[in-house]
């Protein structure tokens, strides 16, 4: 069952995200925003009554037919089964990006599900994907994190989103 966040699940994606490894982990204040001031942009997903995926995203506030996807988890007992790709749709579904017509998003190079799932969906938007450097290994993490390629997919209208 797929449904907006609401600020109880911040606990729970906090967990989540712990069991989706290479994702970075945010505090669970971070998670509890998430889930609430990013409820319109995010999406939970219930696997047997627990919290088996979730993603989060939120409208670029000075591009706002732009939807930034912040994170995607998906536990193991939900994977392979198109579940990701099925959130990110009922976001782009909802009427509060029904003037969205890009969508973005950020991947290190070695995430090989995430190019999978970025690519696919592309596809199935029958948009096209650029690819550039958004935030360098170096320059803007001192070498303690790999770089961020920033993915931006689009233009793409409303009948390719369901």
């Amino acid at each position: 069952m797929l449904r907006r966040p609401v600020s109880e699940d911040g606990a729970a994606v906090h967990q989540l995200i712990k069991r989706c490894p290479p994702l970075d982990e945010n505090s669970i204040y971070c998670n509890l925003l998430q889930a609430s001031h990013f409820a319109d942009t995010s999406v939970a997903a219930e696997i047997d009554g627990e919290l088996g995926g979730f993603v989060s995203g939120y409208l670029i506030p000075q591009r706002p037919d732009t939807l930034f996807v912040w994170q995607v988890a998906v536990a193991e007992e939900g994977r392979g089964m198109g579940l990701a790709g099925r959130m990110i749709r009922d976001i782009l579904g909802r009427s509060g990006c029904a003037k969205v017509r890009y969508l973005e998003t950020t991947i290190t190079p070695d995430n090989e599900a995430s190019w999978a799932l970025f690519r696919g969906l592309a596809r199935k938007l029958g948009a096209e994907l650029e690819e550039s450097v958004m935030f360098d290994r170096e320059r803007h993490f001192k070498g303690a994190h790999d770089s961020e390629m920033l993915l931006r997919i689009g233009p793409f209208d409303v009948e390719t989103r369901g």
